[in-house]
């Protein structure tokens, strides 16, 4: 890529909302029609099309064009390019390592409690990280976003609920929930208990309700979060 192309891709991710939908499209590990990228970002359609067509403009987004299955317009799919800048964001051998290992996982005959008990290990750890004195809330709601969950939070001082409102691994836990939600599960209360500062109530995979969730209760006083109208929105009531 020539400084100019590099120059006009910069210039193209400087405006938030395109820098977003990068983002969307990054985690996603399918495309994404123009109403769902509009959905997920709380924008009209309107708005969000000639975004896309300026980073189609630049070289960062690759489009296809898909069946609609009746009559009407065709269906826009929007990915990223091949050979857009990766900025660390998505790692394109992920997808097929994840799927290689779950089928490895379910040959072992590993069931949700083993997949659990890993993603503790792994949230202990994650733990370790956050500077001490971090509110455990604080901290899940960083390691979530870091992941790409989207997390959306309410409640008071007593317990809150967080909402994951996107699922980079949906695909994945939709084919293997036991072992996909497992792993988040784990991951979570692993973090959780490590920080102490509250305690998992409930966990919400997606089988249970969308989006999925984790209810925290209190275990030491904390400032209360604010609700937060986005996320009783998507839930489902």
């Amino acid at each position: 890529m020539g400084n100019d192309a590099r120059l006009d891709v910069l210039k193209a991710l400087g405006d938030n909302t395109r820098y977003a939908i990068y983002l969307e499209l990054a985690r996603s590990p399918a495309p994404r029609s123009t109403a769902d990228i509009a959905d997920t970002l709380g924008l009209h359609v309107n708005t969000v099309r000639p975004h896309l067509d300026r980073m189609r403009d630049v070289g960062l987004l690759d489009l296809r064009i898909g069946a609609t299955g009746g009559v009407g317009r065709p269906q826009h799919l929007y990915s990223l390019a091949h050979d857009a800048p990766s900025l660390g964001l998505e790692p394109p051998a992920f997808p097929r390592l994840a799927t290689m290992l779950l089928k490895m996982a379910d040959t072992a005959g590993l069931e949700g409690a083993d997949a659990t008990e890993a993603g503790r290990e792994q949230g202990r750890l994650d733990a370790e990280t956050f500077p001490a004195g971090t509110p455990c809330l604080d901290a899940l709601m960083g390691q979530l976003a870091e992941m790409g969950f989207d997390p959306e939070v309410e409640g008071d001082a007593a317990g809150v609920t967080v909402g994951f409102t996107h699922c980079p691994f949906r695909e994945l836990a939709e084919a293997n929930p036991d072992l996909v939600c497992g792993l988040h599960r784990g991951m979570v209360e692993g973090l959780v208990d490590t920080l102490g500062d509250d305690e998992v109530a409930e966990f919400h995979s997606l089988v249970h309700r969308s989006p999925c969730q984790v209810e925290l209760v209190g275990a030491a006083p904390r400032t209360a979060p604010e609700a937060n109208d986005r996320l009783t929105d998507r839930m489902d009531p």
